[in-house]
């Protein structure tokens, strides 16, 4: 018995303080109005995987050939809202890359120039401020009409960091519960009055 707490707090006291990796690749083909994603830990353990399409009521997110989840718009905006990104959260790598039309046009052209000096702009000033932080923009230009994009991502936290969000969410409903208990209360106590 003493074995297993032993071990069980070794193996709790690394989840807490070893970093955890989460990497997310997407490939968006505007043209096929679908977006393959993968996300993983630490670059090979898989944790979910599909493909996304535009509808006109949401997004459908494909997990796998039988199943599918529906995301409202409607729902996406509220879910926004009470999204917010803690600082235990380090962007360690993104890198992108575009891939257009355009090859043979001036325009074409000139549009892949102004959004490379963009790209590169934006991402000097990030690498200013976070030296480790690894960032890579490509531009393909093509003599098809297509807009295809792929990006890589990778996060870095611990399970300290999700603990404190957790409990952070957890105790603000239990401050909203506790506030609509008692204006509950308070309404019926002047209903009886």
């Amino acid at each position: 018995m003493g074995e297993f707490f032993i071990v069980s707090a070794f193996v709790g006291t690394l989840f807490f303080l070893l970093p955890l990796y989460v990497g997310v690749e997407a490939h968006v083909d505007v043209r096929e109005n679908k977006c393959w994603f993968r996300i993983g830990l630490y670059r090979f353990i898989k944790i979910l995987g599909g493909y996304g399409q535009l509808g006109k009521d949401g997004i459908a997110l494909h997990i796998t050939k039988k199943k599918a989840i529906f995301i409202p718009y409607a729902k996406m905006a509220d879910t926004r809202k009470k999204f917010e990104i803690t600082q235990g959260f380090q962007l360690l790598r993104f890198h992108q890359i575009i891939e257009t039309g355009g090859a043979e046009s001036i325009y074409g052209i000139m549009l892949g120039a102004v959004s490379n000096s963009i790209a590169g702009s934006v991402f000097s000033i990030l690498q200013t401020k976070y030296p480790f932080l690894s960032l890579k923009n490509n531009l393909l230009l093509t003599n098809k009409t297509e807009l295809k994009v792929t990006l890589q991502s990778e996060v870095v936290f611990n399970g300290l960091v999700i603990a404190v969000a957790l409990t952070k969410k957890l105790l603000e409903a239990l401050i909203n519960w506790i506030r609509t208990k008692k204006s509950t209360a308070s309404w019926k106590k002047r209903r009886s009055a």
